[in-house]
């Protein structure tokens, strides 16, 4: 009986620890957004949703990093973060690299980046030609390196693109483009088991240039329906 005593003695003592814990324990309330603009042009530069710009934070209580995913439009948004001093780099980008940052993280905080694309893709035109999707464009570069490929993506969402998409259409490049030139694409929807007629799809134009671990550039993401 006195073991038994003991032991729930000591499971009381845990029990009322662990409620002091939890009481005095500090939900993360800070807030961390902001976008990245192309520095030129003050346009948000485009993303892929999956596989593409990411947010690297660490709080200089810890060792371990941390990330945030850039969203398709360029912005980025985290609000369950604590109060303190972070550093903060942006990785895997479509543009230029940019250093590291030492921000003062408390309440709602802001960071833009402003950064240099690889690409641009510009004065983009999609629409319907028979059943056809038509993409014109221009691609305008902000370095030296070939163009890999070009694209034309289709999906479900805005966020549509080369990693996420129901179908798409790929021109190889393999050379540097001159910015006056206008491209075409073409995605034949007819017969299409993948873009359904009558139902509504986004379409998005994108470009790589050939670098290792380069990401895509894209345009704004373009609602049609079939």
């Amino acid at each position: 009986m006195n073991n038994i005593l003991k032991a729930l003695s000591c499971l009381a003592v845990s029990c009322s620890l662990f409620s002091c814990t939890l009481d005095n324990y500090t939900i993360p309330s800070s807030t961390l957004h902001g976008s990245f603009i192309d520095k030129e042009t003050g346009e948000l530069i485009e993303q892929d949703i999956i596989r593409g710009t990411q947010i690297e934070y660490q709080e200089g209580r810890f060792t371990t990093n941390q990330y945030i995913i850039v969203k398709a439009d360029g912005s980025y948004y985290n609000s369950q973060l604590f109060s303190g001093t972070y550093r903060i780099t942006p990785v895997r980008g479509n543009f230029e690299p940019v250093e590291t940052a030492t921000v003062d993280i408390n309440g709602d905080t802001k960071l833009d980046f402003k950064v240099l694309p690889f690409l641009r893709i510009k004065n983009v035109s999609i629409f319907k030609n028979g059943t056809k999707i038509r993409a014109l464009f221009k691609v305008q570069q902000t370095g030296f390196d070939n163009v890999l490929k070009l694209g034309l993506y289709a999906g479900g969402d805005a966020a549509v693109g080369a990693n996420v998409n129901l179908d798409y259409v790929e021109i190889p490049v393999g050379s540097t483009v001159n910015e006056d030139q206008y491209y075409t694409i073409e995605l034949n929807t007819e017969n299409n088991s993948k873009l359904i007629k009558g139902r509504s799809y986004f379409f998005r134009v994108g470009g790589v240039i050939d670098a290792p671990e380069a990401k895509f550039n894209y345009a704004r993401s373009i609602e049609l329906t079939l």
